[in-house]
Parts: C-alpha cells; structure tokens; sequence
C-alpha cells in the first residue's frame, strides 16, 4: 500500500496567495485570495501586493489546510515557490513556510515556479492525460515564453525563449493601449472570439535563433498601427474592437504554433504541452487541437485551475522532490530571478 505523504504548498510569486494541500499527487485542497487593487494603477504594485500577502496568507493556509480535512500535524513538509517572481512577495512566502516547517519540525522543499506550471500536468485528475518523456512545452505567462524539452520531472532543456518582452506582456500591453483595463489579455481572448482574425495583418518578427521569441516589436507595430487609424478615425477602436483582438491573438497564436512546430521536426518530439497563465487563451487551446491531426501531434492541455499562479503545482513539484529526499535548509533565499533548469 502506497503511503499517504501529505504536502502544503504556499505559492506568492506575485499578487495571488495560493495554498494547497496535496496527498501525494493528488490534490485535497487549494485556495487562492486575489488582490484586486492592482486594476486601478493597470499593472502589479510590487509594495501593494507584498503587504497583500502579509494580509492573506495566514487565513489561505489555515482555509486550504481545514478544507483538505487533515490537522496541520499530519503534514509531512511544506513546499514553497523560491523564485522566480516579485522578490517582495516572495519573501513573504518563503518567511512563513520556513517558520512553519521549523515550527512542525518537517522538511522544507523550495520549488521553481516555472518548473510547477509545466509539472501541474501531473497532479492526478480524472479524465487528464498525463504527457510521456520526453515531451515538449511551451510556457507562456506574463513574464515567460520558452518552449522547453522536458526529459524527466525535474530535467528541463530550453530550446528557445523570448529576447525581450513576454506573450503576456505583449497581450497586457496590446490590451492597454486599446485603453482596456488590466489584465487586458484575457479580454483580448475574450473579443476575439466575435472578430475577423485576418483582418488586419501585424509583423512577425525574426529572431536569430530559429526557436527563440520576440514581442517587442510586433507590440511597438500595434501601436503606431493604431495611431495611424485613428488620425483618419477617432472612433476606429471602438468600431473595430473585435477584428483588432483577433487579428493581434491571431498573429501571436501563429508564431507560437510556428515556433512549436520547428521545435517538434528538430527534435522529434510530438507529445506537445502548454503551461502557464496565457495556456487558458481559448485560442491558443483551439489552435493546438486544431494541429493535432495535421502535424501528428498529441497534445496536452492542463486543468483551467491549474494555468494560472496557483499552489497545487508548487505542491506536485513539492511531492515529487520530497520521495527523492530533495529538501532544502532554512538559510535558503528567495530568489527574483530563476532560470527553469536551475
């Protein structure tokens, strides 16, 4: 009989507190408190959402740890998400879950954010397809875009990742500067869905690296794209809202199959999988499936739950370090920066 390793994983990467509990890889319990005041200033406060956090996360581990129906001494360590992400709220995270662990005398496991988004897909959940070794991933958030070889649980090769600015970001800022409030990526997805994708043609642009990103300048294109319009139509925005978000997420979506594509043929490799919070853009979902059967591909899409900052994939990457006995110390630091193979 398999023993029941029950693990509290805190993720404070950003502006969301998460907490979940896992026994093994399944999950009992996740919660997450949103902070809400970043929408007036259009993007994250670094100061507002670690003093957030301070607020929050007491009250998540006691709800995620009460709704898992365990006491917190049937806890067998506490998992954390180290970096990489705001370091303000990330000290925030790491403070308590060393304090914890101290306090309950369990291990204490420090987790890479970015390796727990592509991990989430082997939580256990009815009905999900875990993908085999080795596979590839594309990780798409707000601060990242790679795509990844991912040969074992913790064995990740970056093949190409963005030069400058990340999908999100060029989702979020795109978003901004139709004057939609932040985040504005998810009602881009949302607008699109009504619009032309091939009505306005965007530039796509050209790395050295075959495999790497850029979204700099297709962002700086948008904008004085738009500015052109509405000096000859002020009210061009308003008229054109959809056909714009399509044919921004429809650019975006084809250099990201693009790029999966070549990655595939280099490598061989057809298992395909999406992480991160822009994997939840129904376009790019659809895209995927829509290439399964031309490119031969099976891919590999996580729960909804799951794509966004959430601590149940800090806890499968938690779980899965701590049958290896990979625990850390409490003079372990977070860290901003964080590489997904580090």
């Amino acid at each position: 009989m398999t023993k029941k390793i029950n693990i509290l994983a805190i993720e404070s990467s950003c502006d969301d507190t998460g907490a979940a509990v896992l026994q093994n890889n399944r999950v009992l319990s996740s919660k997450i408190a949103n902070q809400k005041v970043h929408a007036e200033f259009g993007g994250v406060v670094p100061e507002l959402a670690s003093r957030a956090h301070q607020q929050n996360i007491v009250p998540v581990v006691d709800m995620a740890i009460k709704s898992a129906g365990i006491d917190k001494k049937d806890l067998h360590a506490i998992a954390f998400t180290k970096g990489p992400g705001l370091l303000g709220s990330l000290l925030v995270g790491t403070s308590f879950a060393k304090s914890m662990a101290l306090s309950l005398g369990i291990p204490l496991i420090a987790v890479n954010h970015m390796q727990g988004h592509v991990l989430a897909h082997f939580i256990d959940e009815e009905g999900h397809q875990k993908p085999p070794f080795p596979f590839l991933c594309l990780t798409i958030s707000g601060g990242h875009t790679q795509i990844l070889k991912v040969n074992e649980y913790i064995d990740f090769e970056i093949l190409g990742e963005t030069i400058d600015d990340a999908v999100g970001e060029a989702f979020d800022k795109s978003a901004k500067i139709m004057g939609l409030p932040y985040p504005g990526g998810p009602l881009i997805d949302k607008y699109a869905q009504s619009g032309d994708p091939k009505r306005f043609k965007f530039s796509k642009p050209k790395t050295s690296n075959e495999l790497d990103f850029s979204f700099s300048g297709l962002k700086t294109g948008i904008l004085y794209f738009l500015q052109r319009e509405q000096i000859k139509n002020e009210n061009f925005i308003d008229e054109n809202l959809n056909d714009i978000c399509a044919s921004i997420q429809g650019t975006i979506i084809d250099i990201l199959i693009d790029k999966l594509e070549k990655a595939s043929k280099k490598t061989g490799i057809k298992h395909i999988a999406i992480a991160g919070g822009v994997s939840a853009n129904s376009g790019i979902r659809k895209a995927l499936h829509e290439n399964e059967e031309k490119l031969g591909w099976t891919t590999y899409i996580p729960k909804f739950e799951y794509t966004t900052d959430n601590a149940a994939m800090i806890g499968i990457v938690g779980y899965l370090k701590y049958i290896n006995h990979n625990y850390t110390d409490e003079s372990t630091l977070a860290t901003a920066r964080l590489k997904v193979n580090e």
